[in-house]
């Protein structure tokens, strides 16, 4: 497959080895590999850092293999974000996986034929793998338009990702505007990600999605979302970076892209579809106050 691939990987070579055989069936033209060093007050993670980077010793297919190996630990925030740098230094465009996100392997044929599709609109700025539905259908298309840039299997192209603005230079202008609800025209919505942005901005979480979230947000950029799902997640773990506690949103089951696709003759967000993304993901650990807000969305979307 005529793709390039981004590969994310830290410390996991049990999850990096499943994502790698899908890869290995998809065998793309052009493989990436970011890899993060181990922390240094954590000596026990050589040992998984190097095994997991072994794994891509075993490319056996016609394939240019480029790889930046951090020598010190970056953490996730620096090391995704550099190392996306790096891929879009070389390239246009690119499909990008971590080493816990399991995709079917139609979902590398559905980043390539919406890479080159929506290549030159601008208004576009990633392609996701995941569907956080639980099997609800919200389109009769193959994919939706959404203001949710998920990031457990996507693709994007480089003239999106010179929008990725790490040190969010405009937050402390935006964050006490109306920005937030006037572009998901949600007041609680607009509660919880200011919340999650303060914490990125301030450096209290160590992640580079909140940022490129943001980033995207910025610009009203729009996300495709498959109608089904294209990614399992099997990352979490008391060990991982993030992902530590088990939620109804992980692991869920992958399904099939059909071909050829049914492509959406519109480009303005399904809304409805967002708030469910939302409820399904981001309800869980959400402070009291948003527990009657949530049901009521809920209940909308489900009449």
């Amino acid at each position: 497959m005529n793709i390039n691939v981004v590969f994310l990987i830290f410390k996991r070579p049990d999850t990096t080895a499943k994502v790698f055989e899908v890869i290995r069936r998809a065998k793309p033209a052009k493989l990436f590999v970011v890899a993060d060093a181990p922390r240094g007050d954590r000596p026990d993670e050589a040992e998984g850092c190097a095994a997991t980077r072994a794994i891509i010793d075993g490319v056996d297919w016609e394939c240019e293999v480029y790889r930046n190996y951090a020598e010190v630990n970056l953490g996730c925030a620096r090391r995704v974000s550099s190392g996306l740098d790096w891929v879009f230094d070389q390239v246009e465009d690119a499909v990008i996986i971590e080493d816990d996100c399991i995709p079917d392997l139609s979902f590398f044929q559905f980043c390539a034929e919406l890479l080159h599709r929506y290549q030159d609109d601008q208004r576009v700025m990633t392609i996701a793998g995941s569907n956080f539905q639980f099997g609800k259908s919200v389109t009769p298309y193959s994919y939706y338009n959404s203001q949710y840039h998920d990031c457990w299997g996507w693709a994007t192209w480089r003239r999106a990702w010179k929008h990725f603005d790490f040190e969010m230079k405009l937050w402390e202008e935006l964050r006490d505007s109306s920005f937030l609800q006037d572009h998901l025209g949600d007041r609680q919505m607009a509660k919880y990600w200011r919340i999650k942005f303060d914490l990125a901005y301030q450096s209290q979480r160590d992640t580079w999605f909140y940022r490129w979230l943001y980033s995207c947000w910025v610009q009203n950029g729009i996300a495709l979302v498959p109608d089904l799902n294209l990614i399992s997640n099997a990352g979490f773990h008391p060990g991982a970076t993030n992902t530590v506690k088990e939620a109804s949103y992980f692991d869920l089951p992958r399904v099939e892209m059909k071909f050829p696709m049914q492509h959406p003759p519109f480009m303005f967000p399904n809304r409805k579809a967002d708030r469910l993304n939302f409820l399904n993901r981001c309800h869980i650990g959400l402070p009291t106050r948003f527990t009657g807000k949530m049901k009521k969305i809920a209940a909308g979307i489900k009449k």
